[in-house]
């Protein structure tokens, strides 16, 4: 072997880096634009780009000391850096979320370790004015050797932090030759066991820093907030001794508000220090992130930073910032691509916080590690508190085998044995700990540090919050696997100031806040946002917001995490998730739960958190004088300041007023204030006000008028109902011929003037309808009680699959009819079969079909309480394909369901079939659209209008639910041939049980006893 094996001993973590400090970019001269075009620094060369690369299956492969200068490495194929070597044909993808993708046996990792061996040449300048060079690595997975013109220089691992060395000696003028070799696996590979696939290489920068012999080589801004006046406090420790530093505060307009020497002395690391007050200060808060410019000038050197004014601290068990409670409005977020894997450009970081921006989250969690340090500068700038958590996730030793190996309160008890209570590895977590705070210490967006995730508590976990508190006291502590302990010991918990939970129920929640009653409570993940989801979102706003102990919640999580593979001929993107690429373990689609598709398309569950968190709410409106109360739900701005708002009037989907508020008042944070508008309407018809909320000034991200949100109020009126509903539920033209009825053992053949019907006695239902010529079924219709599972449904479609709900048919036990002048009746009683079990469903059918066509079905219907809840109810038809364009009033345009129904309002929309097919990656449930009060699909020629006098839900769709069921990627779907619409009296919920709670009971569809009435209008064009 040509290196030593320091990736499996734990008393070597690096060799040679340089001790931590915060990140900056040195230049000659001040650089205000050191965030997006570091590399014009003079200071830094940046060695990113085309390297030679081969891969070995294993470290016993390499052989060759390809680190000499003299090493022929033509034949090396090449690679880009940064990148990941999954992503280029190396190696194969794996997807594992809690269990270690090698044997469990730490600190040991597989002898036939895979790695990569990197060489890249390139030429470099010495400059006299700063004679020291410094090799930084910003990312490395997992860790790596490096040498420098056939010299070693050292190694490091942690793979998602800086890693600096010294190459002054080893760096000649002219051409030079770095070698790296990257292994996939080290003992640190144990405290990254994160919830992604797994991926290798040089993922982030690589740069020289040119450097002075003396100069500031770390430095730590704190602020401190006093009446009307800022103190700005810069500690500073330099390379060697001290030397002359000028430190200089100018604020966003270019005006020099501040000046300092460093001269004071400093303990500890810090040699010396400066303090600048300023008087009437800008604060930074996300609504308004203010931010000054710091420069630090030494004789050959300039640093130049920003500084965001701002405090944190808890007080009566709330968080206040800037003196203001707040609330943490947050997303969970992987540095994720499904083309380029771990490597995120500036440009895909500036894409994910627009979006995010867009619909209105204020907190990012960087899950479960630093992202790159130019992250935070944009969340600096743009306006993101964030949690900044260190790399370190040991999830894994939670799957210890153990004697009640079924029981989990057992892996509870032993999961913090290997890592989080063992002292050998109290030094790894302390360096992962204080690297990540080191790192961005100096970043106003960071407001809380976090320890890592889902590692167990600990004597590791005790001395890294016990340090962080030490060296930081001006930002909060929290640690959610602090929860995961051995109960039969003591452990310190005096240096959390978060009490953070996950996926927690609103019950559970509720019990919490008893339980633990000295810290603020924060949902660190909860919303599991898999496929279908959430559903659950405004329920969780509300408690979150009735309480103020509750500081808020991260949604989990952002992104959906897949591989692209390329089109399919069908044209779709293919995505593949675990198990796609033959690896095991794996954990199939779990990373497919984010709020954006891999490619970053909103889904319908990032539309719906965008409204659930509009900045202000109506919280009641006299309709007689249109006074309007408005709770403000920002922390630091006045509502009237933040937005403009706009009023709409509709009546049946038709705006008929609207135009903007003049009539508004201050709204201070988290308070209420009026705002008058006209509510005059018609008569009749189903009518609405709708409140939008807009962006007052632009800001970097958004411009002005983007819209934020919206409130949507029923109007009261004589006759609320809608008319087009109206107008179809008694449309029914005389015939003056009565129908004919023809019977056999199997059917009731009902024949009028433009219609022939064909009813099955022994069904229930429909299996031929034909209208005027037109056939208008494909295939007999049948009675619906299953949905092809969302990942939501994973717990509970196995009760559903018990109960044979994806099985069942229908059997008529007595049908008998009448017939007169204007209808034939029919009614049956009919049950809802299963194979080898009782009947779930009774059901007392009646059917009414007119002379003129129109079928009328009023069911009564019982479900026995022994059954778990329904998925559905309802009637599916199978329409011909010709039947393509849908016009409903409901909640649309997006799906909706009865959970998930706030990105939506109520109106008269218009869609072709395609388009209503909400393509997730994993075929499931999708595009419904509840609360509606009509539906009609046309084709060219004929249609059918369905109409209840009772709000209902419908999907139509190119897909039967089987194939929904059956198909494991979107790309693989096949189209039926009919267009399939379900007619429900009601879905249940969404929820997010996919890694959550179950559904809430008001959402599951667990009715012993309701009415289905739904009437079936033929159309002929």
């Amino acid at each position: 072997m040509i290196v030593p094996r320091h990736y499996e001993n734990l008393q070597i973590l690096h060799e040679n880096t340089m001790p931590n400090r915060c990140y900056y970019i040195p230049a000659s001269k001040r650089m205000d634009d050191l965030v997006e075009c570091r590399e014009n620094s003079d200071r830094m060369q940046l060695l990113s780009g085309e390297w030679r690369f081969r891969y070995y299956e294993s470290i016993y492969d390499l052989n060759d000391r390809f680190y000499e200068p003299d090493s022929d490495v033509s034949e090396y194929d090449k690679m880009p850096v940064p990148s990941v070597w999954q992503m280029h044909g190396y190696d194969r993808q794996q997807y594992t979320n809690i269990r270690y993708p090698f044997p469990f046996d730490p600190p040991h990792i597989p002898y036939e370790n895979p790695c990569g061996a990197y060489v890249h040449t390139f030429r470099y300048q010495k400059d006299a004015a700063a004679p020291r060079a410094y090799l930084n690595f910003e990312g490395v997975d997992s860790c790596f050797y490096v040498w420098l013109n056939g010299a070693y220089v050292g190694y490091s691992q942690v793979s998602h932090s800086t890693s600096e060395f010294d190459i002054t000696d080893q760096l000649n003028e002219g051409e030079n030759t770095l070698a790296v070799l990257v292994l996939k696996w080290c003992d640190g590979s144990y405290l990254e066991d994160q919830d992604m696939f797994r991926m290798n290489g040089i993922f982030r920068d690589v740069y020289i820093l040119k450097r002075p012999e003396d100069g500031v080589f770390d430095y730590f801004t704190t602020t401190d907030i006093l009446d009307n006046q800022a103190e700005i406090r810069v500690r500073v420790q330099y390379f060697r001794d001290s030397v002359p530093t000028q430190i200089t505060i100018y604020d966003a307009e270019g005006n020099g508000v501040g000046a300092g020497t460093a001269d004071e002395n400093e303990e500890g690391d810090y040699q010396r220090s400066a303090v600048i007050r300023l008087t009437e200060p800008k604060l930074w808060n996300p609504e308004k992130p203010y931010l000054y410019t710091v420069v630090l000038e030494t004789e050959h050197e300039v640093i130049t930073d920003r500084i965001g004014i701002r405090e944190i601290h808890v007080a009566d068990k709330i968080v206040f910032v800037n003196g203001q409670k707040i609330k943490f409005n947050g997303v969970n977020r992987h540095d994720s691509d499904p083309v380029t894997g771990y490597a995120i450009s500036l440009e895909q970081m500036k894409k994910d916080l627009l979006l995010i921006k867009q619909h209105n989250f204020n907190s990012i969690r960087t899950s479960h590690y630093p992202n790159a340090p130019q992250f935070y500068q944009l969340c600096d700038q743009y306006g993101f508190f964030v949690i900044d958590e260190a790399d370190h996730e040991s999830h894994g030793a939670c799957q210890q085998y153990c004697a009640d190996n079924a029981d989990w309160p057992a892996h509870v008890e032993i999961w913090n044995e290997p890592f989080a209570d063992n002292p050998d590895w109290i030094p790894a977590t302390m360096d992962r700990t204080q690297r990540c705070v080191h790192r961005d210490k100096n970043r106003p967006c960071v407001v809380v540090w976090s320890m890592g995730n889902e590692s167990a508590y600990g004597c590791a976990f005790e001395e890294a919050l016990r340090w962080t508190r030490e060296f930081d006291p001006t930002r909060l502590r929290h640690y959610e696997s602090a929860y995961y302990r051995n109960p039969n010991k003591q452990y310190d918990f005096s240096d959390i100031d978060l009490y953070s939970m996950m996926y927690r129920s609103l019950e559970t929640m509720m019990d919490d806040l008893e339980d633990v009653p000295d810290k603020p409570y924060l949902l660190v993940e909860y919303s599991h946002a898999m496929g279908n989801s959430p559903g659950d979102l405004e329920d969780y706003f509300g408690l979150i917001q009735q309480q103020d102990r509750m500081c808020g919640g991260f949604v989990w999580e952002f992104c959906d995490h897949a591989i692209y593979k390329g089109q399919a001929e069908n044209g779709k993107a293919m995505y593949w998730y675990g198990g796609d690429h033959g690896e095991y373990p794996h954990d199939v689609n779990f990373c497919l739960d984010g709020l954006v598709f891999p490619d970053r398309t909103p889904s319908t569950g990032i539309l719906e958190y965008k409204n659930v968190y509009r900045p202000g709410r109506v919280v009641s409106m006299r309709q007689d004088t249109g006074e309007l109360t408005i709770r403000s739900y920002l922390s630091h701005l006045d509502l009237k300041d933040y937005a403009y708002l706009t009023y709409e009037i509709s009546c049946d989907g038709s705006i008929v007023a609207g135009g903007r508020v003049d009539r508004l008042e201050n709204i201070a944070p988290r308070a209420e204030g009026t705002a008058v508008v006209p509510t005059a309407c018609p008569m009749s018809g189903k009518c609405f006000l709708t409140i939008r909320y807009h962006l007052k000034q632009a800001t970097e991200l958004l411009p002005e008028g983007y819209e934020l949100g919206f409130d949507e109020i029923p109007l009261v009126n004589v006759d609320g109902r809608n008319q087009t509903g109206v107008r179809l539920w008694n449309a029914d033209d005389p015939v003056k011929h009565k129908s004919a009825v023809t019977e056999d053992d199997r059917f009731l053949t009902i024949a009028g003037e433009q219609y022939t019907y064909v009813y099955s006695k022994l069904t229930g239902v429909f299996t031929e309808m034909e209208f005027n010529g037109k056939k208008l079924l494909d295939k007999p219709m049948n009675i619906n009680i299953w949905r092809a599972p969302m990942d939501n449904d994973k717990k509970i479609k196995l009760q559903w699959m018990d109960a044979q709900y994806d099985r069942a048919s229908t059997r008529a036990y007595h049908t008998d009819y009448r017939s007169d002048d204007s209808e034939v009746m029919i009614r049956s009683h009919v049950a809802v079969t299963v194979p080898f079990l009782q009947n779930p469903i009774a059901i007392d059918a009646v059917w009414r079909i007119s002379a003129s066509g129109v079928v009328t079905a009023d069911w009564k219907v019982r479900k026995k309480p022994e059954f778990p809840y329904l998925p559905r109810f309802g009637l599916r038809l199978f329409l011909p394909r010709e039947m393509n364009t849908v016009e409903y009033f409901g909640i649309g345009p997006m799906e909706s369901y009865v959970d998930k129904r706030h990105a939506g309002s109520h109106g008269t929309y218009v869609s072709s079939v395609e388009a209503m097919h909400e393509d997730y990656i994993r075929p499931q449930e999708n595009g419904s659209h509840c609360d509606c009060d009509y539906v009609i699909l046309q084709g060219e020629t004929c249609g059918l209008a369905a109409v209840s006098p009772k709000p209902f839900a419908f999907n139509a769709s190119v897909y039967t639910q089987e194939e929904l069921t059956e198909k494991a990627h979107n790309y693989e779907l096949v189209p039926c041939g009919s267009t399939v619409l379900c007619l429900d009296y009601a879905q249940s919920g969404v929820g997010s049980q996919s890694c959550g709670p179950e559904l809430m009971q008001q959402y599951q569809l667990n009715e012993t006893e309701f009415e289905f009435v739904m009437k079936l209008i033929p159309q002929v064009f």
